[in-house]
């Protein structure tokens, strides 16, 4: 991938980090936690830290520590997986992580649905994007991105509360993160558009799996 150093470029890489995919999970499990009056009401403080702490270090921390040591041993020629190659190996091991934090929190009864599903989501995109891993180098920023819009708009139409600001801000970070992607990656119209559609069909299996 060719080097880009101009001020929209920059731009363009500090929204692809602050919004990478290893961390979405986490943004969403901290508004559930922070932010959504009725999903953790009542919990504490200290409860609600260790809640997410777990959900990253199982969707985030646990994950860049593999690309990171993949990267020392040789095994990928890069930590941002420019080819599908070095994107098989990673996936698995994420995969692997993401059931885990899936399955004991759907086995613990004080989460609410909406976490559990978002988490099964945030499983079933993996598998799927090591699928297509196999045809297309779809975006995983997409996919996220994918999942978080559709997230929101799942639980807006199922809120008794107005959701519409979170709504507002989730679909204006998807497309805000799409737009950087085509601006900094080699990924094709075609790559991003697949990856929103696959984090869209894993939040709808989700939500069919977990109801």
């Amino acid at each position: 991938m060719t080097a880009r150093t101009g001020p929209v470029q920059i731009f363009g890489q500090f929204i692809s980090i602050v919004f990478h995919p290893l961390f979405i999970p986490g943004y969403i499990t901290a508004f559930l936690l922070y932010l959504h009056p009725f999903a953790f009401a009542g919990e504490s403080d200290w409860y609600k830290t260790i809640k997410l702490l777990s959900v990253l270090i199982s969707t985030a921390l646990f994950p860049a520590f593999t690309v990171l040591l993949l990267r020392m041993l040789g095994f990928a020629s890069s930590i941002t997986l420019d080819s599908q190659k070095d994107r098989i190996i990673p996936i698995i091991a994420s995969m692997i992580y993401y059931f885990w934090i899936f399955y004991v929190s759907k086995n613990q009864p004080d989460n609410p649905p909406e976490l559990v599903e978002m988490l099964c989501a945030v499983f079933i995109s993996s598998i799927i994007a090591l699928t297509a891993n196999n045809f297309i180098k779809v975006s995983l920023h997409t996919i996220a991105m994918g999942i978080l819009a559709s997230f929101f708009i799942y639980i807006s139409w199922e809120s008794l509360i107005p959701m519409g600001l979170p709504l507002a801000i989730a679909i204006f970070i998807a497309g805000l993160t799409g737009t950087a992607r085509f601006m900094v990656s080699d990924h094709t119209n075609e790559e991003l558009v697949w990856g929103y559609i696959s984090g869209v069909v894993s939040m709808m299996i989700a939500t069919w799996v977990i109801a």
